[in-house]
């Protein structure tokens, strides 16, 4: 096992170049993120991740969660963690001040989650939940219903959940059949099944608010009918404390190759007689709140991506320091540690190239969520608004994706031992595969981003946001250290450019060829994307932005790792853009019946 050292130095140094953390800074509500600050909140949130999560990550794995009399009970330490966390403030720590939060930008909660998921993901999936259920909250809700949930939700106090998923309705949200029946009150009584319900049961909170997405009886068909519900465990008595055991149930849990210590539950609403719910919002509009809640968690998963793609290097990077294998193929020299081998060096440079490349972009797409939130010009705000929304599905499947191929690599460095669970690195791969598919598989990221983000708007979006990355190849153009730059990365600008051409040129006809090019289009964005966010790190090193003083070789080290990103992954960019355009024809011609 090797301990956890959170990445403070290159967290701190995409923060104030790229990221814009000064600018951030003085928007309104975002005053108190001053850079000393943060720095304060990011040590101590890496002292916790190290000595509070990191040590419970083995032991959630091992111990998993277990289901009695329909309680579930979590891993040993769980509960004395929780409660640290929340003691702490972390739940809050973007949340509004008004409900108990701390109100910091995304920005700077950002790289806090990046160290949770690193040192413990299946725990920090807990508060991940209420995050994204205040941001719901707070937008839908009613203002009674903020007073009576908000506070709880953002502290921490009562757990939370987002419940969509039937056994009849994977992704498929329309056939929903879990019905809302009013009643004469003015609440509901809901029936139905949901799975898949992270932390949906647990004994860590003494009550937990339930989000449940379910139809009216006289809802229209489809998504379109689909109302949104505040479900509780435990219905309030009149001082707004728990007291009466509402109609929902764990009936089951899931055993899963992952994420052992986080409880994946089956719920049951109504047995005995009906669950109480709360309406949330209009009427049949629903999936628009939830929505909300999930774009906050698919943000949140390619975070997690990043976090165990970092945890996987770190354990690479100290295994090949430590390991002794083989002999110098240049000197003769015999037992050699492994780190002194070319291919070893390779696919440990390659894994750190693509986690600073997936932490740029995340860190940056984090500023345009502060800047569409809090930006007093509306048109600011709207163009970060929009570009938040076109990456979305880059940032959640393509980060999870490369989350999982340096999980892989890592497996690799270790070799036999890789395979042998007392090492450690083999539950960041198997922790790492469900982010791919959980939040919307990366087909389903990739079908939002080809159809509902470029094409709808017949790639408008995408062409600004092409434009920024175009004048970032103009500051290569004029860099004296980086200039020799320009050719790679016009190069990986030119094939972006021919792919979207071609997606947005394609008519009615050929929309088979066009989805079935949505999936690489969205690795060949999401790689073109950490390109352009490497160039502008390797700017801000070669012009010492940061900081004039500034470690050299820190500087030149990123320089470096920029150039090695363009030679080993921006070159695929132009193979991407091949299968774009051609590889839909051979996909339509073939007879599936032969498969």
């Amino acid at each position: 096992m090797y301990d956890y050292q959170a990445p403070l130095r290159d967290m701190q140094f995409i923060l104030s170049t790229i990221a814009g953390l000064d600018e951030i800074a003085a928007l309104p509500h975002c005053e108190e993120a001053s850079s000393d600050l943060v720095s304060a909140v990011l040590e101590e949130a890496g002292k916790f991740a190290a000595g509070v999560l990191a040590p419970l990550n083995q032991v959630g794995d091992l111990q998993g969660c277990r289901l009695e009399d329909g309680v579930v009970h979590t891993p040993d330490g769980w509960q004395q963690a929780y409660e640290q966390f929340c003691d702490a403030g972390w739940v809050g720590l973007a949340l509004p001040q008004e409900y108990g939060g701390q109100g910091l930008p995304k920005l700077v909660s950002t790289p806090v989650w990046e160290m949770w998921f690193s040192t413990n993901m299946a725990f920090a999936m807990l508060p991940q939940l209420n995050v994204g259920q205040a941001e719901a909250l707070q937008i839908a809700a009613s203002e009674e219903q903020k007073q009576i949930w908000l506070h709880k939700v953002v502290s921490g106090e009562w757990g939370s959940t987002m419940n969509l998923t039937e056994p009849q309705a994977g992704s498929d949200l329309a056939a929903t059949r879990t019905k809302a029946v009013p009643q004469a009150d003015g609440t509901y009584k809901l029936f139905g099944q949901k799975i898949f319900i992270s932390y949906g049961e647990h004994e860590l909170t003494p009550n937990i608010v339930h989000l449940v997405l379910a139809r009216l009886p006289d809802a229209p068909a489809g998504v379109k009918g689909l109302s949104l519900f505040i479900v509780p465990k435990y219905l309030l008595d009149t001082e707004g404390n728990p007291s009466t055991r509402n109609d929902v149930r764990c009936i089951s849990i899931e055993h899963k190759m992952g994420i052992h210590g986080s409880p994946t539950c089956t719920l049951s609403f109504g047995d005995e007689g009906g669950a109480i719910g709360y309406l949330v919002g209009q009427a049949n509009r629903g999936l628009e709140t939830m929505f909300i809640m999930m774009n906050e968690a698919r943000f949140g998963v390619g975070v997690q991506g990043v976090g165990l793609a970092e945890r996987a290097y770190q354990y690479a990077l100290n295994y090949a320091r430590t390991r002794v294998q083989g002999r110098d193929a240049l000197t003769g020299a015999t037992r050699q540690l492994i780190i002194c081998h070319p291919d070893v060096q390779r696919a440990i440079l390659s894994m750190r190239a693509r986690v600073m490349a997936m932490r740029s972009l995340l860190y940056t797409a984090a500023g345009w969520f502060d800047l569409a939130h809090h930006h007093p010009e509306p048109a600011v705000a709207d163009k970060y608004r929009r570009y938040v929304d076109l990456l979305m599905p880059v940032a959640k499947g393509w980060c999870t994706e490369v989350g999982n191929e340096v999980c892989d690599d890592a497996i690799q460095i270790f070799g036999g031992m890789g395979f042998v669970e007392e090492t450690g690195i083999a539950q960041y791969f198997r922790d790492a595969r469900i982010i791919t598919i959980y939040e919307g598989t990366t087909g389903i990221q990739a079908n939002d981003l080809v159809g509902r983000k470029i094409l709808r708007e017949q790639g408008a979006t995408l062409s600004e946001l092409m434009a920024e990355m175009q004048q970032t190849q103009q500051a290569l153009a004029l860099s004296a250290k980086l200039n020799n730059l320009t050719g790679q990365f016009q190069s990986i600008l030119d094939s972006l450019q021919t792919a979207s051409d071609w997606l947005l040129g394609q008519d009615k006809d050929h929309q088979a060829q066009v989805l079935a090019a949505a999936t690489p289009f969205l690795y060949l964005l999401g790689t073109a994307c950490g390109a352009w966010q490497l160039a502008r790190l390797a700017l801000a090193a070669a012009t010492n932005k940061a900081d004039p003083a500034i470690d050299t070789n820190y500087a030149h080290s990123l320089i470096e790792l920029t150039r090695f990103y363009f030679h080993t992954f921006g070159v695929q960019v132009a193979a991407y853009a091949a299968t774009v355009k051609d590889a839909g024809n051979s996909l339509t011609a073939f007879d599936f019946t032969q498969a």
